[in-house]
Parts: structure tokens; C-alpha cells; sequence
């Protein structure tokens, strides 16, 4: 791809214009931000250089901040503001009223807006964030009861994964007591809420339905789950609100480090490799400024390829402790972002898929990814009627945009910044696999016969 004098003399206004915005606020600028890759190649004709984008403060935001302060969206002539938010709700809705140009978002978050759960708007994702990242958590008492119902190793470790079937007396216990068991999840299409449902289910506890009138999801449950924003949750654990939570790092670190509980499973042990978050823009915003678009996909690809990279989760670490962004301690970050994970206290254990962002196609939206989360929302009553097998494929391809993300990859190989073998050969379809804690096979071609196969869950005809 050869350089043009439009293209550049557009870019250096760009520059010029942006330095002197700058200086006129009275601002400096450090000079490694501003410095451009050398091996940057020919300048897409970006439609809107100025950006707003949204987070939540997880260390699975990790892709958007590295673009920023590695100059990643700058080589790309993109000039990026990155905000954190209060809670998803907020992301989704500053989104679709254009309030953000794109945001670190749950993936279930846009499958629902264009499936018909909750606020609709056309929604896509040219980007997959990262994979693994959760845990579920337990109170201190909670694990006290839990512990004896677990199997040991010789040295009287805990054997994982451990599941759902340790709880369940604890549960009935509560329940006998008068204490109905409550539980946390961050919001009731994310990842984490499908996942406590999977590990609760496999083990015969009913996480609850959705129904019209029930939109919190209680219907017949043996556990109450509930919303809490990230942040909050070792704090609502403290207070007794809630006996255990799922969530994403740094988390269920933090009540570790608190002493105020324990966690008990990881997602990678749900669902080995699972996707978990995804970067979102409106439909319109990507059909308005499609070059704009492809800059971005780029510039996380990189930057998710920066953080599998053999040494530099150690930096990460220290951008991501930065208050603008995770803005937890450090060390906490540390104990999952390094490739180990702890349990109990003292029970660190190697973990080296435990954030990934880059390995195993992680940034690529496949559509099997995607159909997975609509297969949970159907099984749970988000979705209340059947559905045809060709409308979890129509759905999923009007929002997933691996097309978009294979474009800026092919760019990129050719730039020198990733290998021809970094690009899937797909069709956007995974094979099946059986990698989840119940052993259940998924195949994303065949979602109607994957929601039938559960014993707790909604059932589909086959059309």
C-alpha cells in the first residue's frame, strides 16, 4: 500500500490542528505521545479523528487504554478521549444517544439491543475484547460451609474446578433459616449473570427465570440474583447484602485482599476460553464513517496483541493502576493480570489463561460467540418465544462484523505489525466443543438443539 500526498497533507493538518487546540489550553505534550510509528504505512482517510470513548473500570477495558498510551490511535490519526462510566446501563444508553462514539461493553449488551431485550438500537462490534477474566466469589461464611463439601489434594488444597454442588446444601440451609440465598451479577445481559446461571444450574440449583412480569429473573429460583456494579461488589459482599457475586477482575482479587471472601471458580473453568467483553459502536456511526471505524479495529488489534506479548503484562499493570483508568492497587491487578490467580489466601495458582487478549483469535467476533449468548437469553426467558434456527444467524450477523475486523488485520499484516497466520481461516464459526463445566457440547451451528439439551431451561421447537 503506497503513500499519497492527499493523504498525508490531510493527516499533518490534523496534527497541526490538534497541537494547537492543545497549546491553546495551555497544555504540554509529552513527546512519546505524540511521535507516530515509523512503521506506520499509508494513512486511512479518517471521516471524525476526534473520539469519545466509554469504560467500565475492569482490567478488561486493558485494550483501550494501551491504544491510548502507547500511540496506537494516534498512528492512526485518532485523537481519543477515554471515559470511565458508572455502570453498563450508562455505556449502553450514552451509545445509542451518540454521547460515545464507542465503548468497552458486555457482549451481550448489543446481542440484546438488536435481539429485542431490553432498550433496542442497531448496535455491532468489528472487535472482541478479550477472553476468560470472571470468578465468582463467596463470603468468608459462606466458603467456611462450602470448604467441607470440597475435595482436597494430598497437601489439603481445594481440587478445581469447583462446582455448583459444594453450595447447594449451603443453600438449603440458608433457605431452611429463613434467609433466602442472594447472589450478585453485574447486569442481566453480561456474561457474568449467564455464567453464575451455567454454574448454578449444572450443579441442579434454578438460577430463576425472566418472565414479563418478573424482570429481575426469580421465577422458581433456589438463588436471588441481583445487579451491583463492579466496583461495588467486595463492599456489598462486606455488608451482607449479598453471599457471593460474579464478576470480572479486579474483583474477586479485592475481597482476597480484604479478607471479606473468597473465590471459589472461574469462568475459564465455565467455559474454557469464553468470550467476555467486546468494543461497540452504533451501526450508523459505522456506516457514516467506515474508515474511522477500520482505524480503530486496528489500533486495538495491536494493542491487543501488545498485552499477550511475552513481558509487557508487568506495564500494563502499572497503566492500568492509573486512577483514570482501573484505578486499583497494583498489586491487586497484578494477581490476575500476571498469569496466576488466588483463591483462598495464600492459594495462588498459575493461570496463564486467565486474561487473554490476544491468543486464540481472542479479538475475532465470531459468530458463534455471539450465538451462545442468545442461546442464554432464550434458555433463561429473556428471549420468551421459540425462535427459528435461521434467526439466531440473521441476528448475529447484523452485529457481529468479523468482516470489518479482518480488513483492518489484512491492513495490518501488511503494515508489518501482525502475521498472515494471525487471521483466522473461518467461516465465523467455532467447532463445537464440550470445554464447560458440565461437560455440555455447544455448536454455535446448531443453537436450538444446544437450549434443548438442558435439563433446567426453556426448551425450543424445532421449526
Amino acid at each position: 500500500m503506497k503513500k499519497n500526498i492527499l493523504t498525508l497533507f490531510v493527516y499533518s493538518l490534523l496534527l497541526m490542528a490538534s497541537a494547537l487546540l492543545f497549546l491553546q489550553c495551555g497544555g504540554s505534550a509529552k513527546s512519546e505521545e505524540i511521535e507516530t510509528s515509523e512503521t506506520t504505512s499509508e494513512l486511512l482517510l479518517i471521516e471524525k479523528p476526534q473520539l469519545t470513548f466509554g469504560f467500565i473500570k475492569l482490567t478488561d477495558m486493558a485494550p483501550l487504554a494501551i491504544a491510548k498510551e502507547l500511540g496506537y490511535f494516534e498512528d492512526e490519526g485518532l485523537f481519543v478521549t477515554i471515559e470511565a462510566q458508572s455502570n453498563w446501563k450508562n455505556v449502553l444508553d450514552r451509545v445509542i444517544d451518540g454521547q460515545l462514539d464507542g465503548s468497552h461493553m458486555l457482549a451481550g449488551q448489543p446481542i440484546a439491543a438488536g435481539a429485542g431485550f431490553g432498550r433496542q438500537a442497531k448496535l455491532v462490534t468489528p472487535f472482541s475484547m478479550d477472553l476468560n477474566g470472571n470468578g465468582i466469589t463467596v463470603s468468608n461464611e459462606v466458603w467456611s460451609k462450602m470448604k467441607p463439601n470440597v475435595t482436597k489434594d494430598d497437601s489439603g488444597k481445594p481440587v478445581h474446578p469447583i462446582t455448583a454442588d459444594a453450595l447447594a446444601p449451603v443453600i438449603t440451609e440458608y433457605k431452611n433459616s429463613g434467609k433466602p440465598f442472594k447472589m450478585g451479577m453485574v447486569f442481566p445481559v453480561s456474561t457474568h449473570n449467564y455464567e453464575i446461571r451455567y454454574w448454578l444450574a449444572a450443579a441442579g440449583i434454578n438460577p430463576g427465570f425472566y418472565t414479563a412480569d418478573n424482570i429481575q429473573g426469580q421465577v422458581d429460583a433456589d438463588v436471588l440474583l441481583s445487579v451491583t456494579p463492579p466496583p461495588q461488589m467486595p463492599a456489598t459482599l462486606e455488608a451482607g447484602t449479598i453471599y457471593g457475586y460474579c464478576v470480572g477482575e479486579p474483583w474477586n482479587q479485592q475481597a482476597v485482599f480484604k479478607g471479606i471472601g473468597v473465590p471459589v471458580t472461574t469462568n475459564y473453568d465455565i467455559w474454557k476460553n469464553n468470550p467476555e467483553k467486546v468494543f461497540v459502536m452504533t451501526k450508523s456511526f459505522v456506516e457514516k464513517y467506515p474508515n474511522t471505524a477500520l482505524a480503530v479495529t486496528k489500533a486495538l488489534i495491536r494493542a491487543g496483541k501488545w498485552l499477550d506479548t511475552p513481558g509487557n503484562r508487568p506495564k500494563a499493570v502499572g497503566i492500568l493502576s492509573m486512577p483514570e483508568y482501573v484505578g486499583a492497587d497494583s498489586v491487586v491487578i497484578a494477581n490476575s493480570m500476571t498469569g496466576t490467580f488466588e483463591f483462598e489466601k495464600g492459594d495462588k495458582r498459575t493461570m496463564e489463561d486467565f486474561n487473554v487478549f490476544f491468543r486464540h483469535n481472542a479479538t475475532y467476533p465470531f459468530y458463534s460467540d455471539g450465538i451462545w449468548f442468545l442461546t442464554q437469553m432464550r434458555r433463561w426467558g429473556q428471549i420468551p418465544e421459540t425462535k427459528s434456527e435461521d434467526w439466531y444467524h440473521n441476528t448475529i450477523k447484523d452485529i457481529y462484523r468479523p468482516d470489518i475486523w479482518k480488513e483492518a488485520a489484512e491492513i495490518l499484516v501488511e503494515e508489518g505489525h501482525l502475521e498472515a497466520s494471525d487471521i483466522p481461516d473461518t467461516d465465523g464459526y467455532k467447532a463445537a466443543t464440550s470445554d464447560f463445566i458440565d461437560g455440555t457440547s455447544y455448536d454455535g451451528k446448531n443453537p436450538i438443539g444446544y437450549i434443548n439439551s438442558f435439563k433446567i431451561g426453556n426448551k425450543d421447537e424445532v421449526q
